[in-house]
This record gives C-alpha cells, structure tokens and sequence, in this order.
C-alpha cells in the first residue's frame, strides 16, 4: 500500500515510459494517440471539479499522463457551454494540449438510452449529438453515454431494445463524423451477457463499450479475465478505481489499497491487446469527502505505471 507520504516522496521521480500504441488514426494534440514518449495512461476532471482547464492540463503533463477526459470542467457539465470548446477557442485550445502533448481520450455525456418519454428520449438524443459534434471539431474519438436503468413496467426484451436503438441512431450519427458511441458499463447493466446482448441488438460499428472495470467487478461480480475474454473485441476505453466496503455501500481509496484488483484488470486488457487509455476515474465530484486530486490522480499514475510495466508494456 502506498501511503501519502511515500506517495509525495515518489511522485518527483515519476518516469515517463514511452509507449507505441495508437487509438485510431487522426490528430496526435487531440485523442487519436498517446502523448509522445508517455505510458497510456489518462484521468477523468469527474476528480478534480475545482481544477481549471490549464491547471488540469499541467498537472497532467507533469505527472506522466499522456491524456485526460473531459466530464464537466468546474461548474459546467456541459462540456459544449464551456469556453474553451466554442468555436472561436478550439484552436488555442488544440494547441494548448498539443504544446502538453496531451491528448482528449473522450467526452463524458450524460445522456441515458433508458428514458422512455418521448420528450425526456428527444433531450438525450440531443445532448448526445451535441456532444458527437463537439468530439468531431475536437478530433476526439470517442464520446461516452449511458444505458443506465430499467424502467418500471417496461419488459427486459422492450427495454433493451428501446436503449439499443438510442445508440445506433448516435452510433450513425457519430460514424459520419469520425466518432465512435461508447456505452459505459454502469447503472443496471454492469454484466457480461446484458451487454453482449446489447451489442448484438445495436448492431452497429459506430457504437462500442466502455468498460468500467469497478462496476463489473463490485456490482457484477466478474473477474477481469470473465468480462475482458467476453467484451473485449467491444472495449475501447476503460475506467479504473479502488474501493472498500462500507456497510452496504463502498468508499473509494486510494489505487491499490483496496478490494478491487486493478492490477488484474490492467494485465487482463495487456493480454488482450486492448489498445486503447487506462484511466483514472476519481470521483470526487459527487464524493468531496474522498482524498484530494492531488494525492490520488497523481498516486494512480505511479502505481497503473508499474501495472503497466510488469505486465510488459515497456517504452
């Protein structure tokens, strides 16, 4: 386990492995590929709601990542309200990650396939497309969404048809502009078999999975090597946490202190040859009792950097 003292101690000497891998073709500044010379390794601004757009792009250079992912940046979750993305910014803001050599790995929507009110469907779809649009003019690959819930008195087989369809009409939406449609493994459909069904029902190129690997392991109890060996040919990014039991909750620690075997879930997608970030979702936005995104951003980059390498991903 590594405490916060060791941690303050060690994050100076912080080696910036370098690693070949690529994410797609496209733009290097903007989150088609690894920072030059870096580990694949990337952290979600759900950890650090009071950081700013340059103080987050610094502390991301300076501690080894090679990217971030943008979910709400200060007060804003709307990533398409914030200045820095508006049309006239978005070339100082290409050049600001692109002087970092940082990348975006994805934009982090809200908007849930579940809703079943056609006004409450039309708003996701919406925010959806808003979002495909923004990761396009970004040059961002991927832009995630949910499945997220059952609704009451709403059969299985309606259901999941119901969410399937809400991602294949983004998942063509984004195809025409060089984005893929992520569904992240969270809310009620956290297992292997509801996600490979959904999959199968969307049936779309333009639509894939992020893997949550906290959800899959605490609320479905998969190990890494179940859920890698059946969504693997499925996942394009992933999240990555450490958590404890707490009564009959969790409370999120510090990367490896915990119960959740994220050295496993990093070698599991190594043995894959899963090609995509390895990322920290820290959430400190909806848990501000958690450690600072100080200690536990900057701890995660140390720990997955040597996940990372003792499963041979080497510069």
């Amino acid at each position: 386990m590594i405490t916060r003292r060791s941690f303050i101690g060690s994050t100076a000497a912080l080696i910036a492995a370098g690693c070949a891998r690529t994410t797609g073709a496209g733009s290097a500044a903007t989150g088609r590929m690894p920072g030059s010379g870096r580990l694949p390794i990337g952290f979600s601004t759900l950890g650090s709601p009071k950081w700013d757009w340059l103080t987050t792009l610094d502390f991301a250079a300076s501690h080894g990542f090679a990217a971030i992912e943008l979910r709400g940046l200060l007060d804003q979750m709307d990533l398409t309200k914030r200045a820095e993305f508006q049309p006239g910014r978005l070339a100082q803001t290409k050049r600001e990650l692109r002087d970092r050599s940082l990348v975006i790995t994805d934009l982090g929507a809200s908007a849930s396939m579940h809703e079943v009110d056609p006004v409450k469907r039309d708003a996701q779809l919406a925010e959806g497309r808003r979002f495909i649009d923004l990761a396009s003019a970004l040059g961002v690959s991927f832009v995630r969404v949910f499945g997220n819930n059952y609704v009451a008195g709403v059969p299985r087989e309606q259901m999941l048809d119901h969410i399937a369809k809400g991602l294949r009409e983004l998942g063509e939406y984004a195809r025409s502009r060089d984005v893929q449609v992520l569904i992240e493994t969270h809310g009620d459909f956290t297992d292997s078999p509801t996600l490979l069904e959904l999959m199968r029902r969307t049936d779309s190129p333009g639509v894939a999975i992020l893997w949550d690997a906290h959800h899959t392991f605490v609320q479905s109890k998969e190990s890494p090597e179940t859920t890698v060996r059946a969504l693997g040919k499925y996942i394009r990014h992933t999240h990555l946490k450490d958590s404890v039991a707490a009564g009959t909750d969790r409370r999120y620690v510090l990367t490896g202190a915990g119960e959740v075997p994220v050295g496993q879930q990093v070698e599991a997608l190594v043995r894959f040859g899963y090609r995509g970030y390895y990322n920290f979702e820290w959430e400190k936005r909806w848990h501000p009792e958690i450690e600072e995104p100080e200690v536990a951003i900057g701890q995660f980059a140390t720990v997955v950097s040597g996940y990372l390498r003792d499963a041979g991903v080497t510069g």
